[in-house]
């Protein structure tokens, strides 16, 4: 395993921007197996090895699935290294942790659960994640800061580990030809142009990417007028190591900013600037020291990492399924960075389409599963977007009227604690419940469950995620409640034996006399995140996807129901 990336900058801390970079690891090209004449049928092709792709690749290779991975460049992250996306959420995170990743993120980044905003001088609102029912179960942190290029080098040294999927750099895909039963992928490399075969592609390739417009999928789209510049930058004297951020920063002429400690000591500062500045001009070394300055003191020393202008706009895909050919992250949807939504969300359509892919490849369940992929993730990537559009609307109000609102809830803030609440610098990024999926089994959504702490059948401490690592990739059932032996022995032989589930039962103290292996829940926490109650006088079952969402709860069931509830899930139909 190579070591981490080394940061190359000045050793003085004098306050002189002069400015650094990271080495990034260089992948060697290898020559593909069709340059020498093997045409060979894949069962899944990705393309681009960014965040998204490296996840999916990750999770199927977890899975036993041989995809093949098509990147156009060599290396991890993006040239120049610009800390992209930092804030890696819970149910994110949770994913790493199964994925093999989490243990060197947490040695690397910076876990964080404070934050602040302000307006002018004054602290309007905080919070601690920590405290919040939607974070307080999980054995993550509700959020790692981290660069993006670490969390995609990890990804890849453990694909590397693992091998089982094929990793192509410098591989360009230049065009699809779809067939009935597979598509052809069409690449270029820096010895030749070749073709393979797949039965199904995921374009995780980004947002410029043509392969929608070639597909005949719609895209709508807007572009939002808002100026950032970030600023990656070491300080002698550093910051609390909390999130904070201004809507009204007097040092930033009044517009937003946002500071985030990341790892090797680096702090992300993003500057909004104003519509119509000059991008070449707000980062340049001078601007950027007069910014600093005005923010941190005159006599402050730091070091310049990287700094860089952006600008961003919202668009979604009308369809994220086009026959075999599937879109995930940026490919599929773009928002703008408010709450950490956008690499958060990319990370959760992987997590959300690999196990329903894995499932399909195996023979376990039919194509038609897939379709839940977008009736899941494209309503999950609108209500991001929406959110943060309304976050943009509050930092830049477009009228007279959402201005006025702006100020009266800040002036509101400083003093109410009702209005705290409609501070808007960013909702920052949850899990999401899928409100009209087709695999939920009751009538209640389904829902994201946290990672808690158990004790498991082999009687070692573990959670949910070494639960599901035990598991293979199956569904699992927790059943709670008084269970006859007849039932408990269905549950533990026939249903296996029929469908990918796993089934265990929900105990306190594990002295449950019956066929089923026991999972001890002493603190009640994962019952309480099922909606489970052990001391029922009536049994239930929750059925837990391999995504960590509880696709439903059955109460007092019986075996009928029980297999209806799986094949639902499973995307059989209910015959």
């Amino acid at each position: 395993m190579p070591d981490d990336p080394k940061i190359v900058a000045p050793t003085r801390l004098l306050g002189a921007v002069g400015g650094g970079h990271y080495e990034l690891p260089v992948y060697p090209f290898v020559e593909p197996a069709e340059l020498k004449g093997e045409l060979g049928r894949h069962p899944v092709v990705i393309i681009g090895a960014g965040l998204t792709g490296l996840t999916l690749a990750c999770d199927l290779s977890l899975r036993g699935i041989p995809a093949v991975v098509l990147d156009e460049d060599n290396t991890v992250g993006v040239r120049g290294a610009a800390s992209r996306g930092i804030c890696y959420a819970q149910k994110s995170l949770e994913l790493f942790a199964r994925l093999g990743i989490y243990e060197r993120m947490a040695a690397k980044g910076v876990q964080w659960s404070v934050g602040r905003t302000f307006a002018g001088d004054a602290e309007v609102y905080s919070f601690d994640l920590k405290t919040l029912a939607t974070h307080d179960a999980s054995r993550q942190p509700p959020f790692i800061n981290l660069q993006q290029f670490y969390v995609e080098w990890f990804l890849v040294d453990r694909i590397y580990e693992l091998g089982v999927v094929d990793l192509r750099w410098r591989n360009r895909v230049e065009g699809l030809v779809p067939h009935a039963d597979h598509v052809e992928v069409q690449v270029e490399t820096p010895v030749g142009r070749y073709a393979l075969e797949t039965a199904f592609v995921v374009d995780c390739s980004g947002g410029h990417s043509p392969l929608p417009q070639a597909l005949g999928v719609g895209v709508q789209s807007a572009r939002v007028p808002d100026r950032w510049c970030i600023s990656d930058v070491r300080f002698a004297a550093p910051p609390p190591v909390e999130r904070w951020t201004w809507v009204e920063a007097p040092f930033n002429e009044g517009r937003a900013v946002w500071q985030h400690l990341m790892a090797d000591g680096v702090w992300r500062l993003d500057y909004q600037m104003a519509p119509d500045a000059d991008l070449d001009r707000v980062s340049s070394p001078q601007v950027v020291d007069e910014r600093l300055r005005r923010q941190f003191g005159a006599e402050v020393q730091y070091e310049l990492v990287w700094v860089g202008p952006y600008a961003y706009r919202s668009q979604c895909l009308e369809r994220f399924r086009a026959g075999r050919v599937l879109f995930a992250g940026d490919a599929a949807h773009v928002m703008s960075p408010f709450g950490a939504r956008g690499g958060n969300s990319g990370i959760q359509d992987a997590e959300n389409l690999a196990w329903k892919l894995a499932l399909v490849l195996q023979g376990s369940a039919p194509e038609a599963l897939l379709d839940s992929y977008d009736a899941e993730r494209r309503p999950a990537a609108r209500h991001n977007i929406r959110t943060t559009e309304r976050t943009t609307r509050f930092l830049s109000p477009a009228s007279a009227a959402e201005r006025l609102f702006r100020d009266a809830v800040l002036a509101l803030a400083r003093a109410y604690p009702f209005a705290r609440a409609l501070v808007n610098t960013g909702r920052l990024s949850t899990p999401m419940a899928y409100e009209a999926s087709p695999l939920a089994c009751s009538a209640a959504p389904c829902r994201p469950v946290q990672n808690v702490a158990l004790r498991l059948p082999d009687g070692r401490t573990g959670d949910l995620v070494s639960l599901l690592q035990q598991v293979d990739g199956s569904l699992v059932a927790i059943v709670a409640g008084p269970l006859d032996a007849v039932l408990a022995a269905r549950l533990a032989a026939a249903l296996p034996e029929r469908y990918p589930v796993r089934c265990f039962y929900l105990d306190s103290d594990g002295l449950a006399a019956h066929d089923l292996p026991a999972l001890v829940d002493a603190g009640g926490r994962l019952a309480r995140q099922l909606g489970l109650d052990v001391a029922a006088a009536t049994p239930a079952l929750a059925l837990l996807r391999p995504d960590l969402h509880c696709a439903g709860v059955l109460r007092s069931p019986d075996w009928p129901a029980i297999e209806r509830a799986v094949r639902r899930v499973l995307g059989l139909g209910e015959d």
